[in-house]
């Protein structure tokens, strides 16, 4: 079609600018991705790198565009081999190049087609046109940059043009226009100076209409503080009146964007800053502002070097050059200070509007112009940094480290949330093609409020793009309707545009305005960024800014490069990730402090410091003085809390205020969606707080395996209440349910192992009772003190290293009981009754070994001489003893261990425990004894003391041997308790015998037998279904028969404390459910026993006076 025929109406500019303008940023994105993916050894083409190609590769390189596949044979022959593969592996890009050639191909075509028509530009007024056609440009110009710093991009073209060669017999078609391409544009900004000589008129036009705008956006933070920019408080009058503006459109046009304009622009068309005033201050003020452009993502523009470059060799351009010199000075010295002052200030201002909007949502309607200038305007000052601190030599840092950016982006989010929050669910329509006049007309009267009302869903795209084109039909020359003629059309549309925006367009308008994904590419920077807002206290409020920004990063990826989905996705969860888990590491180690200086303050509290104070008050009543005159008194618990000043701020204070920021920033926002991954920051802390009150408990114990040192519980339990208070504290600072904390954690030290297979407390305190306490009461430095519930230590050469009344006595193992619970309980009786089962089963082949002997004597007590004969044959006789008495040492621990718990349970759980001792003490006597003993259990786990034993009937039934019949088992139960019955007199000879009334026992522990002998008769003679109460009288005549018989021994070696082993037989009734005084009466006349406990307490008070 000839120029003179051209029908501009038919030229589809409109639609021409849209659908390229989106097809560059697609190519944008993929030669993006080829330049990065030959920049990394690991992702570059292996044919780039393999030695046997390289010689082919060099050749290639060095002949492009040629190609030569005839008279090089040799250099080609690994080529031929592979040439299948490099087809298939490099199509991808080498079609890309393709792709960007054809790009090219329209983008010339269209702006050809521009110039014909002599469209007539203003941002002002035609403000999509002229944007769209910007825009256009520098795409066009940013594209063929980018592909010239693809170094691989001739051996890439090459490779695969000579594998099609070989394959195919031919070159690919498009092969002979794309390499010239490549050739034509080493250097683009050249070649393009050339290139836009004819389109100079067009380009100028439109930039120099941004004169009306962009000297207006870039000004000072002392001008715009003049101005009260963004304030909506400064006129209260017009308050509520809507935010209007001639050109709305352009108020919250990027700064950035106009800036890659102006330069890319004017280098195009640089003819123009000769002859044209406006021009040249538009690109002297552009040039002032920045030292590098973003081309694309984190690609720069050195701007100044390369304008300089260009301009130096052509004739008459002195004047420039001095110019941009002048400028780049002006850059490097003045605009560092002036971002950071427009950084400083927008600060503050985006505070206010989120603060206003956030008490007054309602101004959100007529001020909307206002949020997102305000969210261009902080976008452009935080990018303009992220470029220039990662990429310029700067002369002050300082105006490059912004550690308080952090709020900067966090004051961005929250005028974003209320913005997202009304976005309304869009379904796709089809758009209208009829682009009328008064398409525009019928669709605004036919508004009205009852369609809000109703809830219809709006979708004005057809609208606005029937503007686009009614700009594009009424901006050529020759149009019979001449927007040029009719400006006031322009301001208006635009201004209703505008306002459909708000409708049906306000992802878009955001992501216009506030994305920042671009920090996907920025890592290191976006980390330290972060880094410092955690560092710095006040800043760490704002942390939750950066894990928000993940949520911007899907927004840079284009459908053309579908592949880096995955990629970019990858990196927003990785980072959003990390993020969260920092912030929760960071509070859970504030509150870890906070914690230890707890926990330091509740242990001045414990009773064990308050006998240095009352020593001091002792000594001040005395005359003498028996301190030192320099020592200083002892501070008393409190003295913390008592302030002289309000400015004296201590380290918990300090702490208090850090967690209380930084909690504010994990309890922010309940969830965020990041590639479609849902992130809770409150979990993050959940989860810290359990790991790390798990380790805290464990740490607390401070058991140290080597001198079996571990803190007393009372003391732990101290330690975790103060710890377990300030975590409670955390539900005022974050909405998190620490209840489910405790739960978790606590439950699993009842456990012998957490659930990270780590010992907990239970198995802690469990093995040192065992092995520690356990054991030196074995050894006879312990003996348990019935008046005193404690085990306590006795005088020896070797003194212990811990004191053992301080970790059995009845606080103590009420401690124990609230920490391990009856969970931790149970397991504590059921380890102790693995040790009572050892011990039986080494008695019982005790009993083996004297079983004939044994059996004689169980049918001869009433034999007395019969009785000694046979005694002299048994053996073992002491070992017998030991071994009960260890048993009945253990069995005195536990007692004092299940009371403690019935204790605790009583005062938490009351009414339940009334309840299962009810059912305990109400069981009927002809009551199966399985059902029995599975109520015996419910008490035994209670606490409640049983007849028979739960668990040690579970522990010893474990015992029975496959190879020895049942009535051996009971017949060697039997002879146990005739074993242990005949051996008692043996006792009285033991120095250590003697009963002290004031422990109301013995010391070397024999009235623990009394105990051990009711307890394994009762579990061994239910397992065996034998009588309990019958075999315990029999026991009662055995012993009694045998203590008889030492009241008529003349050897005071063998009768020295002959009164105190008689208690024995008092005490084993006392102990027993089963056995009564009046039996014990028939056995052993009771003038014995009142004789022989006047006897000890009077050997007692001889002994003492």
């Amino acid at each position: 079609m000839s120029r003179g025929v051209l029908q501009p109406s038919q030229q589809k500019l409109a639609e021409k600018l849209t659908i390229l303008n989106d097809r560059g940023i697609g190519m944008l994105t993929r030669i993006y991705n080829i330049k990065k993916a030959c920049g990394d050894p690991k992702a570059k083409p292996s044919y780039l790198i393999d030695k046997n190609l390289e010689s082919a590769v060099k050749f290639i390189v060095r002949k492009f565009p040629a190609v030569e596949t005839r008279n090089n044979n040799q250099q080609l022959a690994q080529l031929q081999k592979e040439k299948s593969e490099i087809l298939k592996n490099l199509a991808l890009y080498y079609f890309t190049f393709v792709d960007v050639m054809e790009f090219k191909d329209n983008v010339c075509e269209l702006l050809n087609t521009v110039d014909v028509c002599q469209v007539f530009f203003d941002i002002t007024v035609n403000f999509d046109l002229t944007q769209n056609y910007l825009d256009l440009v520098v795409t066009y110009t940013t594209l063929m940059m980018l592909l010239s710093r693809i170094e691989e991009r001739k051996a890439i073209i090459g490779l695969y043009n000579y594998a099609h060669e070989m394959t195919h017999g031919s070159s690919d078609r498009e092969y002979p226009r794309l390499g010239q391409m490549i050739v034509d544009y080493e250097n683009p900004l050249k070649r393009m100076m050339e290139e836009f000589v004819p389109h100079a008129k067009s380009l100028s036009d439109a930039l120099i209409s941004l004169q009306m705008v962009y000297p207006r956006r870039n000004l000072s933070a002392d001008q715009w503080r003049n101005a009260q920019l963004l304030s909506l408080i400064s006129a209260p009058s017009t308050m509520l009146n809507p935010a209007q503006s001639d050109t709305m459109p352009c108020e919250y046009l990027s700064l950035d964007t106009m800036e890659r304009w102006i330069v890319f622009g004017f280098i195009l068309c640089h003819a123009v800053l000769n002859s044209d005033p406006a021009a040249l201050s538009l690109w002297k003020l552009a040039l002032q502002s920045s030292s590098c452009l973003c081309l694309f993502r984190d690609e720069v523009f050195h701007l100044h070097k390369a304008a300089e470059d260009l301009f130096v060799n052509i004739r008459g351009y002195n004047k420039r050059i001095t110019d941009i010199r002048e400028c780049k000075e002006a850059a490097l010295s003045q605009a560092g200070s002036m971002h950071r002052e427009r950084r400083k200030f927008l600060r503050s201002a985006l505070k206010e509007l989120a603060t206003v909007l956030a008490d007054q949502p309602g101004l959100l309607g007529p001020k909307a112009l206002f949020v997102f200038m305000a969210l261009s305007f902080a976008r452009d000052e935080i990018i303009w940094l992220l470029r220039h601190a990662d990429n310029i030599q700067k002369k002050s840092t300082d105006d490059f480290i912004d550690k308080h950016i952090a709020e900067l982006i966090f004051y961005m989010e929250e005028l974003r949330g209320p913005c997202a929050q009304l976005v309304q669910n869009l379904s796709v329509c089809p758009e209208d093609e009829s682009i009328i006049m008064s398409s525009f007309v019928n669709t605004m009267t036919s508004l009205s409020v009852k369609q809000v009302e109703d809830g219809d869903v709006f979708d004005f795209r057809g609208m606005r793009l029937d503007w686009f084109r009614l700009q594009a039909y009424t901006s050529v020359s020759k149009a019979s309707l001449g927007i040029a003629d009719h400006r006031e059309l322009g301001k208006m549309m635009n201004t209703i545009i505008f306002h459909t925006k708000m409708v049906d367009s306000l992802v878009e308008m955001l992501v216009e305005t506030s994305d920042l994904s671009i920090f996907c590419f920025y890592s290191r920077a976006f980390e330290k960024m972060f880094q410092q807002c955690l560092e710095l206290p006040s800043q760490s409020r704002h942390s939750i800014s950066f894990p928000l920004l993940c949520t911007h990063f899907m927004s840079c990826t284009h459908e053309l490069c579908p592949e880096e989905r995955h990629h970019i996705g990858d990196r927003s969860l990785s980072l959003c990730n990390m993020f969260l888990d920092e912030m929760a590491k960071q509070a859970r180690n504030l509150i870890t402090d906070i914690c230890t200086e707890q926990c330091t303050l509740s242990d001045q509290l414990l009773p064990k410091h308050c006998a240095k104070t009352i020593s001091q008050a002792v000594n001040k009543k005395s005359k003498k003085q028996t301190g030192k005159k320099g020592e200083p008194e002892r501070e008393k618990p409190g003295v913390e809390s008592m302030r002289k000043n309000r400015l004296l701020v201590t380290n918990l204070d300090k702490l208090h205020t850090a967690l209380s920021e930084l909690c504010f920033s994990i309890n922010y926002v309940p969830n965020m969606v990041v590639w479609e991954h849902t992130f809770t920051p409150r979990e993050y802390l959940t989860s810290h707080l359990e790991i790390r009150f798990t380790k805290s408990i464990v740490g607390m114990t401070m058991y140290n395996q080597a001198t079996q040192e571990i803190a007393k519980p009372s003391e732990l339990l101290t330690s975790v209440r103060a710890y377990m208070t300030v975590l409670q504290s955390i539900e005022n600072y974050v909405q998190i349910d620490i209840t489910r904390v405790f739960n978790n954690v606590l439950l699993q030290q009842t456990q012998h192992l957490d659930s990270h297979g780590e010992p907990t407390i239970t198995s802690l305190y469990t093995n040192w009772y065992l092995e520690t306490l356990l054991r030196q009461v074995s050894n006879g430095h312990i003996a348990y003190f019935p008046a005193m519930k404690a085990f306590v230590n006795l005088p020896t050469e070797n003194e212990l290293t811990f004191n053992a009344e301080e970790y059995s006595d009845i606080s103590e193992m009420r401690s124990l009981s609230e920490l391990l619970g009856p969970y931790g309980m149970k397991f504590l009786s059921e380890s102790l009754m693995w040790h009572i089962s050892s011990q039986v089963a080494e008695l019982k082949k005790l009993v083996v070994e004297n079983v004939e002997v044994l059996t004689q004597m169980r049918t001869s007590f009433d034999k007395p001489d019969q009785m000694a004969a046979l005694f002299k044959k048994l053996s073992s006789v002491d070992s017998v003893l030991k071994r009960m008495t260890i048993i009945g040492v253990i069995l005195s621990f536990r007692s004092l261990a299940q009371e403690a718990l019935r204790d605790v349970l009583s005062c938490h759980i009351p009414f339940l425990v009334s309840s299962v001792e009810d059912f305990k003490d109400h069981i009927p006597r002809e009551t199966d004894m399985k059902v029995a003993m599975n109520v015996y259990e419910l008490s035994s786990a209670a606490g409640l003391p049983c007849e028979i034993d739960p668990a040690l009937v579970v522990a010893l039934s474990s015992q029975k041997s496959e190879n020895i019949s049942p009535e051996e088992e009971y017949k060697i139960a039997c002879l146990l308790m005739v074993f242990v019955a005949v051996s008692m007199p043996t006792l009285a000879s033991n120095i250590m015998s003697q009963y002290s009334p004031a422990i109301e026992g013995h010391c070397n522990n024999i009235h623990c037998l009394a105990k051990a002998v009711n307890q394994i008769a009762a579990a061994l003679f239910t397992i065996h279904k034998g009588s309990i109460e019958d075999r315990l009288k029999e026991f009662l005549a055995l012993a009694s028969s045998s203590l008889l018989k030492i009241g008529q021994e003349t050897d005071k070696s063998t009768t020295r404390n002959r009164e105190s082993v008689y208690l024995l037989l008092d005490m084993i009734v006392q102990e027993s459910p089963f056995l009564t005084m009046d039996l014990l009466e028939s056995c052993f006349p009771y003038v014995l026993l009142r004789n022989a406990y006047h006897a000890v307490y009077k050997q007692s008070v001889t002994s003492s006076g």
